[in-house]
């Protein structure tokens, strides 16, 4: 079953951390898709922009309302995501507990909804 695994963090904290500090992280996030590519598992996966980039669309009565920013106010934000292919959610939950993200953030699992074809 394909699960989105969606990683939530503080823009702030973020914000804060030293050039070694990103390095060192980012060579962690390198690491966990070498091995979720290693295991067959890794289908997707992407960072985001800041929340500042984000635009959110609205319909009402008809009418398409944008608004720049997020779709909410929250303590995290949204920062990236991966969409793995995992035999169960049990080894999604294993895999969502090697992402970074997740000793300073949190890590959302979702299943993904496969539409039958017409």
């Amino acid at each position: 079953m394909k699960y989105m695994l969606l990683i939530y963090a503080s823009e702030a904290a973020r914000a804060h951390m030293t050039p070694a500090d990103y390095d060192a992280e980012l060579q962690e996030y390198r690491a966990f898709g070498a091995e979720a590519a290693q295991r067959g598992v890794m289908v997707t996966g992407e960072a985001l922009h800041p929340i500042s980039t984000a635009t959110t669309v609205r319909v009402r009565d008809g009418q398409a309302l944008k608004t720049d920013g997020p779709f909410a106010e929250t303590h995290e934000q949204l920062g990236g995501f991966y969409i793995l292919d995992c035999r169960d959610l049990d080894e999604a939950i294993e895999m969502a507990a090697k992402i970074p993200g997740a000793k300073d953030g949190s890590i959302e699992i979702r299943p993904i909804v496969i539409f039958a074809q017409a």
